[in-house]
């Protein structure tokens, strides 16, 4: 789960290499600071290391301060994950099978995620690097099998245009964004999901 929300590519302005790491990550902090609520959207690659094989997954985010992420998925096939301060939603309509946790913990996920809805700061769960293409590379200050490596393309002003989130089993979770949305006043009700009424509930998220 940890994964599918990690979670976070029209590139607006291409990432300058030998940029101050500290520097850049106080942009990218600022610029979502900064940011009310967010739409754009994805292209995921999720890369199996035990298995050497990808899934490469399709659609739309939509992010909303205080706490609220929304993942709608349109390929491979329909999904939506969607968290409401401490509600968790799962649905899979083709399955018409949904997980649900009213008390989820928020908590519980890295800055990686956290900092896009207002409630993490970079800067006291990372150090920060650059690479070679110019991207900001976020390594854990402690360990942490959820992330060891972050690395996130900068666009202008801070804006994150793709992000590459590694976890401790060496699993590659890589997003492109695209037709970034910022501050589209974004409705309290479209973090609200009615499930059908003859839904199956899980009691663990399908994978």
């Amino acid at each position: 789960m940890t994964a599918v929300l990690l979670a976070l590519a029209v590139v607006t302005s291409a990432p300058a290499p030998g940029r101050d790491a500290a520097a850049l990550a106080s942009e990218v902090q600022a610029y979502y600071d900064r940011t009310k609520d967010l739409q754009a959207r994805f292209v995921q690659t999720y890369t199996y290391a035990a298995f050497g094989r990808s899934q490469t997954s399709r659609g739309t985010l939509r992010v909303k301060k205080p706490g609220k992420l929304r993942w709608d998925y349109e390929a491979p096939s329909e999904k939506t994950v969607l968290v409401n301060g401490s509600k968790l939603v799962q649905w899979e309509p083709e399955v018409n099978q949904a997980y649900v946790d009213e008390h989820f913990d928020a908590t519980a996920l890295s800055a990686a995620v956290t900092f896009l809805v207002g409630q993490g700061r970079l800067e006291r769960e990372f150090t920060f690097s650059t690479d070679a293409q110019g991207r900001l590379v976020l390594t854990p200050r402690q360990a942490d099998g959820r992330v060891r490596e972050v690395v996130l393309t900068v666009g202008e002003g801070g804006v994150v245009t793709a992000t590459r989130v590694v976890d401790g089993s060496g699993n590659v979770n890589a997003l492109e964004f695209q037709d970034v949305k910022r501050n589209p006043g974004l409705k309290d009700s479209v973090f609200e999901l009615q499930l059908p009424k003859d839904v199956h509930y899980v009691k663990a998220p399908a994978q």
